[in-house]
């Protein structure tokens, strides 16, 4: 937030003002207002600069960027200026003006540096030229306009105009400008914050970084007077570069009709030799301009190795493209060419080549532009800047360092054609869709998916927010009923996408930085035109693949997708499956690119992790693979060559099977590579039938798989089997598969034409592990896919911060332990026992330290010891020892969860909940439940009750349900192997903590430095007259513990009744002493009915807005106070639940005439709802109210567990 808030003077602020004749009277008021704002600036050559320009039919300069460095200079010219006048209103021609002429270097722009270009634009009419373009290359140029209209204003070209619609502000003349200051200083102040270049520290080690990199220039007939300023900028590129022929290597490339080499990247060693070549090199010249045929020429020629490029030792290719006009020829399929093979394209061009010069880079963000060639000098710092980043994401495309996707989270929308088109391919969209959630790992915080289905128009079918289960997503896309109509308006609904559901209000993450994908699936051309709302999502970040089939225009959704390689084909619906695993590797692509990137942790932090594996071969030794032994042999001595096989880094173990498996050597048995290859060397095929695969999987599980087999599993140390089989299993898969899975096993299956692939795919850990070829001679082919989904995995398991360690003499909780004594453990209750024990000897127990309660539940629950009747851990250790089976069915786990939440997690039981000490249920489970478990699951854990259980095979899908969060819940195949899972529940045991250790007050973040939004809802109806003066003492009074400011607290007061009204926004005050002269100022406002639903529908679509101050998408807090004195007349649940997703804490106060239950809807807890007798009785509830909204602040603040620790 700090280094926010140093770098956010920097910007360039312009004001475009209209001066022609309808805006005579107005003038004055646009003149104050502009100085208003310049007041709020800081203006000075280093930090904000200003312009102002002021237009009618033509734009005037009235000073530029660079004219005034002090504060004084610009606001004496701006009260100097007078009214220019004219017609008609070219709104267009100024903004292109702006583009051509202000927006520069040479007038002051500091945008090539990385400043924020911010154009306010005040307008008074209706343009009467076009404002489409130049207001678009206005934003590809990064301009962030903010245009404010009065009612002689068109509102949609105002919109248009603007950076995003919610920057379009409206007044009904320009002497209300001062309504809107609030808002619109706000706006800028979040999209300063939001275009601040990210890591502006990021710089690239040239030295180390080594680097294939091509020029290819424009020599056409079009550049000749350009062309010694492109010299002279690539001879000053190379001057970073370190050249060396195991270093930087260097080509340069000129083409027009055709491409001629000047020099390959083997042809000169030394940055001088390179140099002295650079300078002699005399302009082509010939026409027309094939910018493709050159693109194929260096793809063909240039990137091979006989021409000195080291592709494929991973080095990272470069082309630097300077293109000065359109190309004659088709540019796409060789840039596309050149992408797939790796290879990074950077580029600059001029005003008639720079949106095609978008379209080659590699991305849009890689392709500078400048007015002509003589302006390269003032691209070449931003251009080597950008070098460096794309280097640094070369860097990140070598197989080591693949991000974890399960940690990143996408919003990912489907967009189904449903036309009349569509009918009889629409059960094969949907079984698609099916396969591609599937694999989507479905979270709140985790994937999010949305699904939209068209045909004329289009239908959401469920949002973004809607869903944050898997099964509840999969139900919903099973029951989707094929829409029809038509035409097919493929355009509409892309735009439809846009505007309603990649918002924030529909659950998209997109401000967040989370990746956001959209899904087409086509079955014809498009009726009304895709290209606009295509660029629109594009412009938006949103990746879009397109899958079509033969009805489909293939160029149109190439145009659509967001690169032409995510447009996918198919015959017929029927033959999605082919394209699947296409579009998953695209999708992981994505996720990897729109990853904020930290390239130091990159290079070293996952190289330095990934050699500790512990690797199992599992080899099908049957009669049916005697020919393909040796080929399986040689399968594995090349996969282990490729391993850093020792004691503390990879460990290997070979087991090969057929009626049932014989282990070759253990994971401690060799700790050398020569070991194990010598033993695999020498392997002699086994021979056998028939194949048991199910048994041989569970042989693994129960002895190799093991802590004495020399496994590493409960040290956190990935655990990888490699599965060769050559015919389908006798016996069954399914148990023992989703057993190691279970244990954390990460399977990889290889098989031939005589398995099974349903079978594979049941024992690899993902389907995209099951992997096959037509015989073992062919394994080979698969060695590299398996290598690299190897190391995929490996950074996907590596726990993410193994040194973070609890110190339980400082964390004190309240933990309750909660056995199953039914029928069914009887054998497992001794085990059950033990488990106890040990985990309470890693306790600090004591009466003001961690206190431990025990109860045993079957039909019904039956309390051992509360947490109030030991204070000693021996009395405790002692009590668990002498614990006896209870015995008894069914087994009511719903009953017992209620029963710990009614009479053990209370008071008087010794709870300290309302201290605020963590609250701890540990529940062991061994069977199925009789009764409902959601209810009181949900109870507890709105209570604040963390729960963490274990469960068997036959009720560990229930206990992860019944757990705070799923990966909080463990298996074991019984209890008997509860020791098994010791030390990772511990582990895990200590992550839990940590969490809950930022609810207590002890840790309660300096709310000084948080800042909170709080907004205050008052209810004016006719009902509460007598009562006001005590709701407006209590607001004052509440207000004078905030610590206002415009980064600290902020806040906020609407009154209603039967409709809402603000007093004053978040935005509005930024000292504490006028906020409370206004709140002393309010007035009754009377009314009814009383509308509570439309109220708090009100602030969340208009209050807990950025435009409005909300800092909500910067993670500050955001709290509603409700002080309320009626049952409501409308409903309230649809808001409530609105502001709930939004992130609001709510908090309600009511009279004895309010629905306490209703109040306890609208609270985000049921424990944030207070109740007085009257208002004059609210100083009674003053310091609960103060002490949750404490709590709030802890529970909404992003965690540091290292911080909690120490502190």
């Amino acid at each position: 937030y700090f280094l926010v808030e140093r770098r956010r003077p920097r910007r360039d602020v312009v004001f475009l003002l209209d001066g022609s004749d309808g805006t005579r009277s107005g003038f004055a008021s646009m003149r104050d207002f502009v100085q208003r704002v310049v007041e709020r600036l800081d203006v000075d050559e280093n930090k904000d600069r200003v312009s102002v320009v002021q237009y009618s039919r033509d734009p005037t300069v009235q000073f530029y960027l660079n004219t005034y460095t002090t504060k004084s200079e610009v606001l004496d010219t701006v009260r100097g200026l007078r009214h220019k006048g004219g017609r008609p209103l070219n709104t267009g021609a100024a903004l292109q003006y702006l583009r051509d002429n202000v927006f520069t270097a040479s007038a002051g722009s500091r945008r090539l540096e990385g400043v924020p270009q911010l154009l306010i634009v005040l307008s008074g009419g209706r343009s009467s030229d076009s404002v489409d373009t130049p207001a678009s290359e206005l934003k590809e140029l990064g301009v962030l306009t903010f245009a404010i209209g009065t009612r002689g204003s068109d509102s949609r070209e105002l919109e248009k105009i603007s950076h995003e619609r919610s920057h379009a502000l409206s007044v009904s003349d320009f002497t209300d400008l001062p309504t809107v200051q609030e808002q619109l200083q706000s706006s800028m102040e979040a999209v300063v914050i939001d275009v601040t270049p990210e890591s502006p520290t990021v710089i690239v080690d040239h030295d180390i970084a080594r680097k294939d990199v091509v020029f290819l220039l424009d020599g056409s007939d079009g550049t000749r007077n350009g062309f010694p300023a492109m010299r002279d900028f690539v001879q000053r590129v190379v001057e970073k570069f370190n050249v060396g022929e195991n270093k930087d290597r260097v080509s340069v490339v000129q083409y027009s009709r055709d491409a001629e080499v000047h020099f390959n990247l083997n042809t000169y060693t030394t940055k001088q030799d390179v140099l002295d070549r650079v300078r002699g090199l005399r302009h082509k010249g010939g026409r027309p301009l094939n910018t493709g045929a050159a693109l194929q020429y260096v793809r063909d020629n240039v990137f091979t190795a006989s021409s000195g490029s080291r592709r494929q030792e991973g080095i990272p290719q470069i082309l630097i493209l300077l293109s000065g006009g359109r190309s004659n020829d088709n540019v796409d399929t060789p840039a596309s060419a050149l992408k797939e093979d790796g290879v990074f394209i950077v580029g600059i061009g001029t005003r008639n080549s720079s949106a095609e010069v978008q379209k080659i880079a590699t991305d849009p963000s890689h392709a500078q532009s400048v007015s002509d060639f003589s302006d390269l000098p003032n691209v070449q710092q931003p251009f080597i800047a950008s070098l460096g980043r794309v280097l640094v994401g070369v860097t990140t495309i070598t197989p080591t360092v693949i991000v974890d996707q399960k940690t990143a989270g996408r919003d990912v929308v489907f967009l189904l054609d449903g036309s009349d088109g569509t009918r009889n391919g629409f059960p094969f969209m949907i079984d698609f869709v099916q396969r591609v959630v599937e694999r989507l790992d479905v979270g709140a915080n985790k994937d999010r998916v949305s699904l939209v289905q068209y045909g004329r128009d289009a239908e959401v079918h469920f949002y973004l927010s809607t869903y944050t289960k898997k099964e509840d997503i999969l139900d919903a896309v099973r029951g989707l009923r094929h829409r029809g109509g038509r035409p097919l308006n493929t355009g509409a609904a892309l735009q439809y996408v846009r505007d309603n559901v990649f918002t924030p209000s529909s659950g998209s993450r997109r401000l967040e930085g989370v990746p956001q994908m959209l899904i087409l699936l086509n079955g014809g051309r498009s009726f009304d035109n895709v290209d606009t709302p295509a660029s629109a999502l594009k412009e938006l970040g949103v990746f879009v693949f397109g899958i079509g089939t033969k009805r489909s225009d293939s160029a149109e959704l190439q145009r659509i997708s967001y690169d032409p390689n995510y447009a996918f084909s198919v015959s017929e619906f029927n033959d999605l499956p082919n394209v699947q695993e296409q579009l998953s590797s695209a999708m992981s692509t994505v996720v990897v690119r729109a990853t904020p990137m930290t390239p130091t942790v990159i290079d070293f932090l996952v190289e330095r992790r990934r050699p500790r594996r512990d690797v199992v071969f599992l080899l099908d030794g049957s009669d049916g693979t005697r020919s393909g032994f040796a080929s399986m042999r040689d399968f594995v001595q090349r996969v282990v060559e490729r391993l850093d096989v020792d004691e503390n880094k990879d460990r290997v173990s070979v087991v090969q099977y057929s009626r049932d498996p014989t282990v070759q050597f253990y994971l401690n048995t060799y700790t050398t590579k020569s070991e194990v290859l010598d033993t695999v060397r020498g392997l002699r095929h086994k021979g056998g039938r028939p194949l048991n695969t199910g048994a041989a999987l569970q042989y693994l599980r129960d002895n190799v798989f093991t802590a004495s087999a020399g496994s590493r599993r409960l040290e956190g140390v990935p655990q990888l089997l490699i599965v060769l089989s050559g015919g389908r299993s006798s016996d069954s898969v399914d148990t023992p598969a989703s057993e190691l899975k279970e244990l954390g096993v990460l399977t990889f299956a290889i098989g031939t034409r005589g398995s099974d692939s349903r079978e594979l795919e049941k024992i690899s850990h993902e389907r995209s592990h099951a992997l096959s070829v037509s015989d073992f001679t062919d394994l080979p082919t698969v060695q590299e896919q398996l290598q690299s989904s190897m190391e995929a995995v490996v950074i996907d398991v590596t726990p993410e911060s193994p040194t973070v360690i609890v110190d339980h003499d400082i964390a004190r909780k309240d933990v309750v332990f909660l056995l199953d004594g039914s029928d069914g453990t009887r054998n497992g209750f001794p085990a059950m026992r033990d488990f106890v024990q040990r985990v309470v000897e890693k306790f600090n127990v004591g009466e003001n330290k961690d206190r431990v309660s025990v109860v045993q539940y079957s039909r019904d629950a039956e309390v051992h010891f509360n947490l109030n009747t030991y204070t000693t851990k021996q009395d405790v250790l002692d009590r668990v020892r002498g614990l006896r089976h209870k015995g008894g069915r069914p087994l009511n786990t719903g009953a017992a969860l209620q029963y710990v939440r009614d009479n053990v997690f209370t008071a008087s039981s010794g709870s300290r909940r309302q201290e605020g000490i963590p609250q701890i249920l540990i529940l062991l489970s061994g069977g199925r439940s009789n009764d409902n478990v959601d209810t009181p699951a949900s109870a507890l854990k709105e209570d604040g009750v963390f729960i963490v259980g274990i469960g068997t095979r036959n009720s560990s899908a229930e206990v992860q349900k019944i757990a705070t969060d799923p990966s909080h819940a463990q298996s074991v195949s019984d209890f008997s192997d509860l020791p098994n899972v010791q030390q990772p529940f511990i582990a895990s045991l200590g992550r839990v903590l940590v969490g809950v250790t930022t609810i207590t007050p002890t840790v309660i973040v300096d709310q000084k430095t948080a800042g909170r939004d709080v907004v205050f809802l008052l209810d004016g109806s006719d009902g509460t007259r007598n009562g006001f003066p005590f709701m407006i003492d209590f607001v004052q009074r509440v207000v004078e513990r905030l610590d206002v400011g415009a980064n600290k607290d902020r806040v906020s007061l609407v009154q209603y009744g039967r409709d809402a009204e603000v007093h004053f926004y978040l935005s509005t005050y930024t000292k504490k002493e006028d906020i409370l002269d206004a709140v002393r100022g309010l007035r009754h406002r009377g009314g009814r009915p009383l509308n509570t639903g439309a109220a708090l529908q009100y602030v969340r679509d208009n209050v807990f807005t950025p435009s409005s101050g909300s800092r909500r998408l910067e993670g500050v807090p955001q709290m509603l106070i409700l002080l309320n004195g009626g049952r409501s007349f409308d409903n309230v649940d649809t808001p409530a639940s609105a502001l709930k997703e939004l992130g609001v804490f709510v908090f309600g106060i009511g009279t004895k005439r309010s629905d306490s239950a209703e109040l306890q809807r609208i609270s985000y807890d049921p424990n944030y709802a207070f109740s007085v007798s009257e208002f004059n009785d609210l100083p009674n509830v003053q310091e609960q109210l103060s002490s949750a909204m404490s709590t709030v602040v802890v529970r909404a603040t992003p965690m540091t567990p290292t911080v909690i620790d120490l502190n």
